[in-house]
């Protein structure tokens, strides 16, 4: 005894195929058009965007050179000017910041 069926020819196939479409409405033909070509759509802009312009491209970044002469009080003195750098840039975010909330708390939010 067989657990499968026997295999179909291919006139039996387009035979139930043909009866299916015969009883089908063109409304469900539109709705099978786009159950088909959305999924196509999406899957193509998806590999389309990541085969175009994702990465970044190079970037240079350049490294302070200091001579190898210089003391620890000039160290001193550099760490000095870029922490009052950081401060500045910090306090300007802050401003920043502020000024957004307060535009916010404006429009109510």
């Amino acid at each position: 005894m067989s657990w499968f069926p026997r295999p179909a020819s291919p006139k039996a196939l387009l035979a139930d195929l043909r009866l299916f479409a015969s009883q089908r409405s063109p409304y469900q033909w539109g709705g099978l058009a786009v159950a088909l070509i959305m999924p196509v759509l999406l899957i193509a802009g998806f590999a389309h965007d990541a085969s175009h312009g994702i990465q970044p491209g190079p970037q240079l970044i350049y490294a302070h050179s200091w001579p190898a002469t210089r003391t620890d009080e000039e160290i001193k003195v550099q760490q000095k000017i870029d922490q009052a750098k950081r401060e500045a840039a910090q306090k300007e975010r802050q401003r920043q910041f502020k000024k957004l909330d307060q535009g916010l708390k404006k429009v109510g939010l």
